[in-house]
């Protein structure tokens, strides 16, 4: 029974191999089972797919076409040249046209296309037999519609934004240009600068004009146009291909009108404001300056002095000699320039380019007139004042010295000392002698003295800017009065019809200096007579003894001796 069962075993799987070989020799003999629609193999898939083909859309694509056997029977990489066609509008063979729907830029595709939906049993002439399968290795390039505009994607936005373009305005801005499928056509980046133009005028191609208006300075957006908004069937002839979408990636850096003027923002006026500059006043002041987009270019706190110039006077570019008209000591201002006021179509030629609207941060730290005398303004009078200051006068002061801008220079109060000078004797600036004329012991002054009465244009190195407006509050301690004009010595008693003899103590007839220098000495001793106050008083001793001297021989004869009222010119002495 065991051999009876496994024989019949045998026999069973025997017939079924045998079935199973004339099945497959069937099969491989058989003609193949025809294609009732296109197949779709999706090869590569972008990322991202902002835009689907739709039916009635223009498209952009490359193929290359092949027979089941993959012989080739055509392709567009070998033309040089993108096939471009409406979708869906049987400008295609009718599979091509469902094949293209849904395909997202930059995607990939293998598409087997049945006879029936090709060239059908006619086939195309020498290249294509009839009844022929047909494969596309597609990639698509660029897809619009005629319906299609501008379309703007912003995706930074500055946070504060004053202004935004207009028709007719100029704008300067950086840009990326692609086709759709990314391929870069131009950039300004790589040419290190920026394109400048009007907008809404027709300088640029009808998108352009179109996707810049609205912008902010430091905004970015991408700008997208169909053809029909850039250049068209024709392309520009070299890199920009016929019926080709246009992408742009745009940063607005500058942006103004020809019409504009300067503007005034981010005034900061000090509480108080006794005058603003007016026309031919000489302004000391600090800034930073900036183009529109932040970018920095200059600044007078780098190099840590102001700048220091005549305003309303051309001495400066047209912007800033307007903003700077009506300002106030210690007073900030922000002054936005358009280039037309400023340095115009040429730039500077390395730091701000042409066309540049500029911006300025002013503090502004001083100002004066040419014709400007010093300002005194008495802050404290004694109720008694029996003498005024006046020139030739010994005077004894403190001071305590600033800048405008409220910085200290100097004080009297620091050494614990007076300054000591003789009024009129050139010892201080014109301004300083100016302020302490017709001043009581006692008296306090507030000085605002200008450069030319000052420290002039030149300054102290280390300690007063050139061209400085200087501040002092002065207190009178002591003064002591000086001789008349022309005095350098004077008689407090009737002078000696014997002042020759009584000078000649070794009665030589001829008087040495030391004999000269005693008894004048002697005369301020006894006070019969006062040296003018203030110098060393052997100096002016010396200087008498000199004017004695007419010869020059180191001594005084009886002859040479004169007193001034004798004298047919005037001298310091006797």
């Amino acid at each position: 029974n065991y051999k009876s069962k496994t024989l019949q075993l045998f026999g069973f799987f025997t017939g079924v191999l045998y079935l199973s070989v004339l099945v497959t020799f069937a099969a491989c003999n058989a003609p193949p089972v025809p294609l009732d629609d296109i197949l779709i193999e999706k090869t590569s898939v972008p990322e991202q797919c902002v835009r689907a083909v739709k039916v009635g859309d223009f498209v952009r694509y490359h193929y290359i076409g092949t027979f089941p056997d993959g012989n080739k029977f055509d392709s567009s990489y070998d033309r040089g040249s993108t096939y471009n066609v409406f979708v869906g509008k049987k400008q295609l063979i009718e599979g091509m046209d469902k094949a293209l729907v849904g395909m997202c830029i930059n995607e990939r595709r293998l598409v087997k296309i049945p006879p029936q939906l090709a060239y059908g049993k006619q086939g195309y002439g020498d290249i294509i037999p009839p009844d022929s399968i047909l494969h596309f290795d597609v990639l698509l390039l660029d897809v619009w519609n005629p319906e299609d505009g501008v379309q703007i994607n912003t995706y930074h936005t500055p946070s504060v934004c004053s202004r935004k373009v207009e028709v007719s305005d100029y704008v300067r801005y950086h840009y990326n240009g692609t086709l759709l499928d990314g391929t870069l056509f131009d950039s300004s980046h790589t040419r290190m600068r920026t394109y400048d133009t009007y907008v809404g005028i027709g300088w640029l191609i009808a998108g352009m004009d179109q996707g810049l208006l609205g912008m902010c300075v430091g905004e970015r957006r991408i700008i997208t146009m169909p053809p029909s908004l850039g250049y068209g069937e024709n392309g520009d002839g070299s890199d920009i291909p016929g019926q080709a979408s246009l992408v742009f990636d745009v940063v607005l850096l500058d942006l103004h009108n020809p019409r504009d003027g300067i503007t005034v923002t981010n005034q900061v006026v000090p509480e108080s404001c006794t005058r603003k500059t007016v026309s031919g006043d000489y302004v000391r002041y600090h800034y930073n300056g900036s183009l529109l987009d932040g970018t920095f270019f200059d600044s007078s706190y780098s190099r840590n002095r102001t700048y220091d110039t005549y305003v309303g006077r051309g001495y400066v570019i047209a912007g800033m000699d307007e903003g700077l008209i009506g300002v106030c000591i210690g007073e900030r201002r922000t002054i936005t320039i358009p280039p037309h006021l400023g340095y115009g179509e040429e730039g500077t030629g390395t730091k701000i380019p042409g066309s540049a609207v500029l911006v300025f941060d002013v503090h502004i730290i001083d100002f004066h007139n040419p014709t400007d005398n010093t300002e005194i303004t008495v802050t404290f009078k004694p109720d008694e004042c029996d003498r005024q200051t006046k020139k030739g006068d010994f005077v004894k002061y403190h001071y305590n010295a600033s800048l405008m801008d409220g910085t200290s220079i100097d004080s009297t109060y620091n050494y614990g000392k007076t300054y000591n000078i003789v009024l009129g004797a050139n010892q201080v600036v014109p301004g300083m002698e100016d302020g302490l004329m017709d001043m009581c012991v006692g008296e306090r002054r507030h000085l605002v003295i200008p450069p030319h009465l000052g420290y002039g244009e030149r300054g102290v190195t280390g300690e007063v800017p050139g061209s400085a407006v200087l501040v002092f509050d002065i207190e009178l301690v002591e003064m002591e009065e000086g001789l008349p004009e022309g005095y350098m010595f004077i008689w407090n008693d009737e002078v000696s019809p014997d002042l020759f003899s009584e000078m000649d103590k070794n009665s030589d007839k001829e008087v040495e200096p030391s004999e000269f220098t005693d008894y004048i000495m002697r005369q301020v001793t006894e006070g019969k007579g006062r040296l003018a106050p203030g110098f060393d008083p052997y100096r002016i001793i010396d200087n008498m003894f000199s004017n004695q001297d007419r010869n020059g021989d180191g001594k005084i004869t009886e002859a040479e001796f004169k007193l001034k009222a004798d004298e047919a010119a005037a001298h310091d002495e006797l």
